[in-house]
């Protein structure tokens, strides 16, 4: 796999903790059932096509999911059930990681909570029904490991649901797809729904203010490209005009600055990376450049919440934020 391939995958995967030195850098017990459904479908069987074009038929909707944890997320708040994770969902201190959203941690196995770490055995002796990943690159289900990924695909049959290049909203709409088919109650689901609308009709409001988003490391900071990421979509669509790098690193995600250069493009708001491994605020602040953006003198820095789950309930609660936010921000001269 090449450098810039490379690159790409571990600015994804610090999104979904990896340490700090791998982003950018490299490429870097039996558990009771636990049931999908409060509703079952029509007992015609289950069909479900999924971002690969791949379809999957069972006798009857799924009921033993293993998802990754921004999957395992979106799929939550609609109202399935996983038994199992994979990825980030544990910080070091033992707390949820953001990325797992609302999933009780203490309710589901615990398969991998690091890059490469998936425990097969484990995962074998669930006995599941369904494996459900986001894809960042089509027909790569994310953090399946490569060296074990055709043990996986023979255990059960695997949903891959595409991030990259897609609205927020197709993304949402497609786990509610998934969601509906194995038969997930969708409480609270209709007022989250035009929560998220409501907040997103606020954002044309904002249309004149000039705004980057962008992620923090050691040594970098990325400013990332907006088509390629599903809530960036979302919110350009919605009016905001988010700067788009007038280069970009090989694979398209973000063009890398050095800290000298942080001043590359003007912005009356920047909206920093909050996962888990991107730098703080307080952090980015010690260095000078940095300190002395004109938007960040001015106080309008403000989060760009990089791994709120794809649902309504996640979008309506991170949209809210931003317009808070926004409407404290005023544009500068």
């Amino acid at each position: 796999m090449s450098g810039p391939v490379l690159a790409r995958r571990g600015f994804l995967a610090s999104a979904a903790g990896l340490a700090a030195a791998l982003t950018l850098a490299a490429c870097g017990g039996e558990s009771a059932p636990t049931k999908a459904t409060t509703e079952s479908p029509a007992a015609q069987g289950w069909t479900f096509t999924d971002d690969r074009g791949k379809k999957v038929d069972q006798p009857k909707p799924p009921s033993r999911i293993v998802a990754q944890v921004g999957a395992a997320a979106a799929l939550w708040d609609f109202g399935v059930r996983p038994i199992a994770v994979f990825g980030p969902h544990k910080l070091k201190d033992g707390s949820k990681d953001p990325q797992v959203g609302n999933v009780d941690i203490t309710k589901v196995e615990g398969l991998g909570n690091v890059w490469d770490e998936f425990n097969v055995e484990k995962y074998i002796s669930l006995q599941p029904d369904l494996l459900v990943s986001s894809m960042y690159v089509k027909g790569t289900l994310w953090y399946v490991p490569d060296k074990s990924k055709d043990t996986i695909e023979q255990v059960a049959p695997t949903a891959g649901i595409m991030l990259t290049g897609r609205s927020a909203t197709q993304v949402i709409g497609k786990y509610e797809e998934l969601a509906k088919s194995l038969g997930a109650s969708m409480q609270g689901v209709p007022e989250a729904k035009a929560r998220m609308e409501a907040a997103t009709k606020e954002l044309a409001q904002f249309k004149n203010l000039k705004i980057l988003m962008m992620s923090g490391g050691a040594d970098a900071m990325w400013v990332v490209n907006p088509p390629e990421y599903p809530d960036i979509v979302h919110l350009t669509a919605a009016g905001l005009d988010v700067v788009k790098p007038s280069k970009v690193d090989e694979g398209g995600f973000f063009q890398t600055l050095s800290w000298e250069n942080a001043d590359e493009y003007d912005a009356d708001v920047i909206l920093y990376d909050t996962r888990t491994q991107s730098l703080k605020p307080e952090e980015m602040m010690k260095k000078p450049t940095f300190a002395k953006l004109p938007a960040v003198e001015a106080g309008q820095l403000y989060p760009w919440r990089a791994e709120v789950p794809f649902s309504y309930q996640g979008y309506a609660t991170f949209l809210e934020e931003l317009v808070a936010n926004l409407k404290k921000a005023k544009e500068l001269p």
